[in-house]
């Protein structure tokens, strides 16, 4: 699956006062009516203990400049927002500058493997025009878009 070019994103939740988010590299979008998301998070994770227990989570898919922040998210640990930028939004923590940002409450969580699927329905969204962060061949990068040249080169 490194061969596959995948959007880098930091899933977030609140226990409390307190923020808690793990970096994802397996989230997509699942439904458009109802607008929904699926993102991939190991069985064994803190931040899954707390989905299950509040029932909401927060996407922010990070931008081409962020890939210190998935780093930081990638680690072990439980300070991991001590150095990053971020407001409460929809009552779930949105990490500041990132491409996309969904606010979803929990529809279904599916077991698979040694991960779970949490499938949410998204109750509130926001983006901005900025090149997203990709993971690709254990290197983080960004989308460089081209125009398609028609058959007769027009």
């Amino acid at each position: 699956m490194g061969a596959v070019a995948t959007p880098v994103a930091v899933v977030t939740c609140m226990d409390g006062e307190r923020p808690h988010g793990t970096t994802v590299s397996a989230f997509t979008s699942l439904s458009l009516d109802p607008p929904m998301v699926v993102v991939s998070l190991d069985r064994n994770s803190d931040l899954l203990k707390l989905i299950r227990r509040t029932r909401r989570f927060g996407v922010n898919v990070l931008s081409s400049e962020q890939s210190e922040i998935a780093s930081v998210f990638a680690r072990k640990g439980t300070d991991k927002f001590a150095d990053v930028a971020w407001d409460l939004d929809a009552e779930l923590p949105r990490v500041r500058g990132c491409v996309g940002w969904l606010a979803c409450d929990v529809a279904r969580l599916v077991r698979g493997g040694d991960h779970t699927l949490a499938l949410g329905d998204i109750v509130a969204a926001g983006h901005l025009d900025l090149p997203p962060l990709t993971y690709h061949q254990r290197r983080f990068g960004t989308h460089n878009s081209f125009e398609m040249l028609s058959a007769d080169g027009g």
